[in-house]
């Protein structure tokens, strides 16, 4: 799910054609349904070989075709931020991608560092084939998507071998109660390589009691997190996205903190002290607690 901007560019990154052709805006919008509902591949009219996908109405990804590295939506620029500072520019990644939609940021991390390794898990087969067929990937990249339960995925990923975990699991506009979990962030510790970094994108809104609950969830299994939010989501004021990053080493506050304050949508970080009391008198979500993400209120994507 995410709110996108007319105005997004990716600074300094070199746009790369993925020369794989797909749909064009001249055969107009598509409107199928899949597992998850019915999805809808509307042109973007900003940019001539971009499309939305939104699943019943509730935007989940922008591909542009033309230029992979092009990350459209808010909280898709603050994972690719993650992306662009996990490891030195460049540097192959091993990533895991839990949720899939039509594939942006392995697009993305496939673009910007060629040679990565990249698993996608995504529930939706009928979504996956979709996307497969509309908004081609590139033959190079080393992208495999698994048709699965990202929770079930992550059990079978061999321990310390990815530099990268992204969880993006959303069935319409809810994040599923059990990939919210300690036992779930356990999993995804587990499979990370020495150095490598656990992001997850989540949605709230008001008083914002689910996430303060999911940085209690994160901060039970790692000692180095951070949180990227539009200030307006942080003060209540509207329903959106926020970006969660965890590791075992310190993370890169003040490159994150520049990148963020330097998007097209401005972001705020909150790391240390704030976060903590961000945090404070919050529960972490376990297998037995968890509930799913709240429901976006009505209208909210209009």
């Amino acid at each position: 799910m995410g709110r996108s901007s007319s105005r997004a560019a990716r600074g300094g990154e070199t746009a790369a054609a993925t020369g794989a052709g797909g749909r064009t805006h001249a055969q107009g919008p598509l409107s199928r349904p899949v597992g998850s509902g019915l999805a809808e591949l509307r042109p973007d009219r900003d940019r001539p070989a971009a499309w939305s996908l939104l699943i019943d109405g509730a935007p989940q990804s922008l591909v542009d075709l033309a230029d992979p590295t092009h990350l459209g939506f808010e909280y898709q620029r603050r994972l690719g931020h993650l992306i662009d500072l996990v490891a030195p520019p460049g540097r192959p990644l091993t990533v895991l991608h839990l949720g899939g939609g039509a594939l942006t940021l392995a697009r993305y991390a496939a673009a910007t560092r060629p040679r990565s390794r990249q698993q996608v898990a995504e529930i939706d087969t009928a979504l996956t084939e979709l996307v497969r067929a509309e908004l081609p990937l590139d033959r190079s990249w080393q992208i495999k998507v698994r048709g699965g339960d990202a929770r079930s995925v992550l059990e079978r990923t061999p321990e310390g071998t990815v530099d990268l975990v992204i969880t993006d699991v959303f069935s319409g506009a809810r994040t599923p109660a059990h990939c919210t979990t300690v036992e779930f962030t356990t999993l995804a510790a587990r499979a990370l390589a020495p150095g490598g970094w656990y992001a997850a994108n989540i949605a709230d809104g008001g008083a914002l009691p689910f996430a303060r609950s999911q940085v209690a969830t994160l901060g039970a299994v790692f000692p180095e997190l951070c949180l990227i939010a539009d200030p307006a989501v942080l003060r209540g004021k509207r329903f959106g996205n926020l970006v969660l990053a965890a590791a075992h080493t310190p993370l890169p506050i003040a490159d994150l903190t520049r990148r963020a304050a330097s998007d097209p949508a401005h972001a705020r970080v909150e790391h240390g002290r704030a976060l903590t009391d961000f945090a404070a008198g919050a529960a972490p979500a376990t297998d037995a607690t968890a509930a799913p993400s709240p429901e976006p209120p009505p209208g909210v994507f209009r």
